[in-house]
C-alpha cells in the first residue's frame, strides 16, 4: 500500500463519521472498557461542542475534521478548524498575527489542530494503531497541502504528545515548546504523604489555606457520574459565567454544553461544588483521563479564602490520590500552582507558515524561545516546594 492510495477528507461535521470509528482511532485503549487516555478527543466531547454551538457558525472555530480513508476504512482523524482569530487556544500567536498584517498579509483564517477551549495535552494526529505512520503522515501532508491550496497563512497544531512534536518536526513542521505547572504523584498513598515531601514553610502554608477554605457554614460536594443532576449544571453556569465575562468578555462554551455534558460525559465529569446555608455559591469542573484529572473551569459568586486552591488544587489532588491517577493537569497558566506542588512541564505544539520570509522569522523566534522556556522551568523547578532533603538535614 502506497501514501498515494491514502483519501484524506475534509468534513464539516462529525455526524458524518461513526462514533465507533471514530474513538477507533481517538481512543483504541478503551478496548479494555477502561477511561481513554483523555476524553477531549473522543466522538462524544468534540460532538458536545458541535452540538451545543460552543464551536461552529459565528464562534471562529468552524470544524473542518480530517479523516484518512483506506477505501472506505477510517484509520486516521484529526479535530481540525478553520479560525478566524485566536481565542480558545492557550498556545498564543497573537503576536505573530500583528506582525503578520503589519506587513500587509492576511493571517486570518487560518487552521488549527486542536481541541477548542482546552488547553490539555493529549494525541492531535488521532491514527489506528495498525496504521500509525501512514495515517499519522497523511493527516500532515493532508493539512498542509489544504492550508496551501487555499492560501491560508499558516497551520498550528497544539498540545500535541511530546512523540508527535518529535515526528511532526521530521516532517517539516516547526516545533514550539511551552510551559504549564503540573501535579505527580510520586508514589503518595495520601495528601499527608504529599504533604510529607513539602518542604516545612510550604506544608504549613497549604495546611493554613486548606483550613481557612473550608471554614465555612456548609460543605463541598464531589460528584460524578450518576450523582450529578442537571440542577448541578444551573449552578455551575453561574459560575462558569462569572469567570469567563472577566477573563475573556465571553465565555467559550454555552449553557447546552453543559447539557451535552450531562447528557454523554457525565463518567467524564468530576464536578466540585462549596454549597453554604444559601445554596451553591462555588465549584470546579475537572475530566477525568486514564491516569490524569484535567482541571478545566472555576467560579463564585461570593468570596471564601482560600476556596480557589481548595477546589482547583487540593481537592483535585484528593480526588486523583483516591482513584489511583498519577498527574493532575491544572490548566493554563499560573505561577502560584508552584506553590502548591505543582511543577513546570514542557507543552508541545508543530506550525506551518506559508510564506518563506516569515516561516524564517519564526523558526528564529522559536529557536530562542526554546531556550528561554527551558532555562525557566529549570529555574522554576528549583524554587519548588520540594524538601531539599540535604540541606534539611544539615540543619
Amino acid at each position: 500500500m502506497t501514501r498515494s492510495a491514502i483519501d484524506i477528507r475534509v468534513l464539516g461535521s462529525l455526524s458524518r463519521i461513526d462514533p465507533a470509528a471514530w474513538d477507533a482511532c481517538a481512543c483504541p485503549e478503551t478496548a479494555d472498557g477502561g477511561r481513554p487516555v483523555d476524553p477531549f478527543t473522543t466522538h462524544r466531547f468534540l460532538k458536545a461542542l458541535e452540538d451545543s454551538r460552543s464551536v461552529g457558525p459565528g464562534t471562529g472555530w468552524q470544524p473542518q475534521y480530517l479523516a484518512a480513508y483506506d477505501s472506505d476504512d477510517l484509520i486516521g482523524v484529526a479535530p481540525m478548524y478553520a479560525k478566524s482569530h485566536s481565542q480558545g487556544e492557550y498556545i498564543f500567536d497573537h503576536n505573530w498575527a500583528h506582525a503578520y498584517e503589519r506587513a500587509g498579509g492576511q493571517y486570518y483564517p487560518k487552521l488549527q489542530i486542536a481541541v477548542p477551549h482546552t488547553p490539555a495535552t493529549g494525541r492531535r494526529l488521532l491514527v489506528r494503531p495498525d496504521r500509525a505512520e501512514v495515517a499519522q503522515s497523511a493527516l500532515v501532508q493532508g493539512a498542509v497541502q489544504l492550508a496551501a491550496d487555499n492560501q491560508l497563512s499558516s497551520l498550528h497544531i497544539t498540545f500535541c504528545t511530546a512523540a508527535e512534536a518529535a515526528a511532526g518536526h521530521e516532517m517539516g513542521l516547526m516545533h514550539r515548546i511551552t510551559q504549564q505547572f503540573h501535579w505527580e504523584n510520586r508514589g503518595y498513598g495520601s495528601f499527608d504523604d504529599f504533604l510529607a515531601d513539602l518542604s516545612s514553610r510550604k506544608r504549613k502554608n497549604i495546611r493554613k489555606e486548606r483550613a481557612e477554605a473550608n471554614d465555612f457554614d456548609g460543605e463541598i460536594e464531589v460528584l460524578t457520574g450518576d450523582a450529578l443532576q442537571p440542577h448541578h449544571w444551573d449552578a455551575f453556569w453561574d459560575f462558569y459565567q462569572d469567570t469567563g465575562a472577566r477573563k475573556w468578555g465571553t465565555p467559550y462554551l454555552t449553557r447546552r454544553f453543559f447539557d451535552e455534558v450531562q447528557a454523554h460525559l457525565r463518567d467524564d465529569a468530576v464536578l466540585m461544588l462549596a454549597r453554604g446555608r444559601d445554596g451553591y455559591f462555588a465549584g470546579a469542573l475537572n475530566f477525568a483521563g486514564r491516569d490524569t484529572l484535567y482541571g478545566r473551569y472555576w467560579g463564585c459568586t461570593r468570596h471564601q479564602p482560600c476556596l480557589h486552591f481548595e477546589l482547583c488544587y487540593y481537592r483535585a489532588i484528593d480526588w486523583a490520590l483516591a482513584h489511583g491517577q498519577t498527574r493532575v493537569e491544572a490548566g493554563a497558566q499560573g505561577e502560584h500552582k508552584l506553590a502548591r506542588g505543582y511543577l513546570p512541564v514542557q507543552t508541545h505544539s508543530l506550525h506551518w507558515v506559508g510564506d518563506p520570509g516569515f516561516r524564517d522569522a519564526i523558526e528564529r523566534y522559536l529557536v530562542a524561545e526554546r531556550r528561554a522556556m527551558e532555562q525557566d522551568i529549570e529555574v522554576l523547578t528549583d524554587y519548588g516546594p520540594f524538601r531539599k532533603i540535604e540541606v534539611e538535614e544539615q540543619q
